[in-house]
């Protein structure tokens, strides 16, 4: 069997990067089109508010899901950390741990994901027209979030090794599935929410089995072997203490996110359904980025593990530059044609009308994102994963929720008036003030790292 790793401590580093990055966004892409397709089809051919109810669940879903997500980061750095420095024993330990503790973990955010269904919504301030539908949404899939877990898992063992294609391959097929089905019921059984729901379910357990049956099969030392699945102390203790920090940020983040929706949904629910169509259409744009910042912290992480900081601190150059070209062209194309293509994903002139007066707010600040995911990734890449953690925290989460609290004084006071032109502005500006709060933290803390004063830890030494 021919080897799908990369070892990226040698060779060129632009050729690395685009061979590796390439096809995870590619992958990206493809993963952003299960919520997109079910928020075009529903958009299109669902009952009245349909569309909101779908994509107004966003945030609580990311609030579940980057808690264990986090979990994956930390298996990625330890284990590109292993592969680097060709510690074949380690590489063992660390695929069976993550394994092991991802079937745990299944149990735990399936439970927990229906406890919090009809209680998130609540806190949202959910409007009443688009409630019982967001339930069922919700319900269907926190019921089979595991498919999605396992996956997620699966690939970031694959990934930490250098291969990103078959990730890449398993989600272009469960992509596909799921728009078939999305087709079929609602189309053709009027499922109507609970049919996208299903349809997305069904697609990602897809590939959460093609994952696991390619790492059965894996001969090298990250395969996966049942007889040795366990928990070792050592490694799930140095995952943890790495994706703890990510998952902190990532859950209390999505927790706020709650809260900023409970923003947007007081302008009503045509505002919400609209920031759900541009909110698709904004996580395209950021596919480039986030496959860049992925392979940048595989990047550094090999290099930090083979003792090659000046290696490592080239490629994060290389990434920054890679990813302001990409996201300054994408949001371009999506300031020019933002009317047409938010009728792809509904034909509501209200719900479009709200989407574009975001893309207009928001689009052009998208280039400060490259600099905090950029170098967020490389500080996780050597370990340093509390750093980004509070820097995420203290920008998308403490300075937000104080912003928009001050809008809302504002509102009190009457210095601008109640759901206004102003208030409208203000609020949408929220995530663009984060994020260029988070890139300027992150830029002052990367140049002060151990990764340029050259400070390993035991682990790396």
């Amino acid at each position: 069997m021919a080897r799908k790793d990369v070892d990226m401590t040698q060779g060129n580093i632009l050729k690395h990067y685009l061979s590796f990055a390439a096809p995870l966004a590619l992958g990206l892409l493809f993963q952003q089109l299960y919520n997109t397709v079910d928020a075009a089809v529903i958009g299109n051919f669902g009952p009245e508010n349909a569309l909101g109810a779908v994509t107004s669940t966003g945030s609580i879903v990311n609030m579940l899901i980057g808690v264990f997500n986090g979990l994956s980061l930390g298996t990625g750095v330890v284990l590109s950390q292993a592969y680097g420095a060709h510690d074949e024993k380690r590489i063992g330990k660390v695929v069976h741990t993550t394994i092991m503790a991802t079937l745990i973990l299944c149990v735990i955010a399936t439970v927990l994901g229906l406890a919090i269904v009809k209680p998130a919504l609540m806190l949202m301030k959910t409007p009443e027209a688009i409630m019982d539908m967001s339930s069922t949404y919700l319900t269907t899939y926190f019921a089979g979030i595991s498919g999605l877990l396992i996956y997620n898992m699966g690939s970031a063992i694959l990934r930490a090794v250098g291969d990103s294609k078959r990730p890449l391959y398993f989600l272009i097929f469960s992509a596909l599935l799921n728009t078939v089905l999305d087709l079929v019921l609602v189309l053709v059984f009027d499922m109507g929410v609970f049919g996208v729901a299903l349809a997305t379910v069904i697609a990602q357990a897809a590939s959460a089995a093609l994952v696991l049956y390619v790492l059965l099969r894996e001969p090298q030392a990250y395969g996966l072997r049942l007889k040795e699945l366990r928990i070792d102390k050592a490694e799930f203790s140095a995952i943890f203490n790495l994706g703890l920090p990510s998952s902190v940020q990532q859950g209390l983040t999505s927790f706020s996110n709650v809260f900023v929706m409970s923003y947007v949904n007081e302008f009503g629910e045509y505002c919400t359904s609209g920031w759900g169509a541009y909110n698709k259409l904004d996580m395209f744009l950021m596919v480039p980025v986030m496959a860049i910042a992925q392979a940048s912290t595989t990047f550094v992480g090999q290099n930090w593990g083979a003792h090659q900081p000046e290696r490592a601190k080239r490629g994060v150059r290389y990434g920054v530059w890679m990813s302001l070209a990409c996201l300054i062209t994408l949001a371009a194309v999506m300031l020019i044609f933002a009317n047409p293509l938010l009728h792809l994903i509904t034909r509501n002139p209200n719900e479009i009308a709200y989407g574009e007066r975001f893309i207009r707010i928001i689009t052009p600040f998208y280039v400060t994102i490259c600099f905090n995911q950029l170098y967020a990734g490389a500080l996780r890449g050597i370990g340093s994963a509390r750093t980004p953690m509070f820097i995420f925290l203290s920008s998308f989460v403490v300075f937000r929720q104080v912003y928009l609290a001050f809008t809302n004084l504002l509102v009190r006071l009457e210095v601008i008036a109640h759901l206004s032109d102003q208030h409208f502005f203000l609020m949408a500006l929220a995530f663009p003030m984060g994020w260029m709060l988070a890139s300027v933290l992150l830029i002052i803390f990367y140049r002060r790292s151990k990764l340029f004063r050259g400070e390993y830890d035991a682990k790396t030494a």
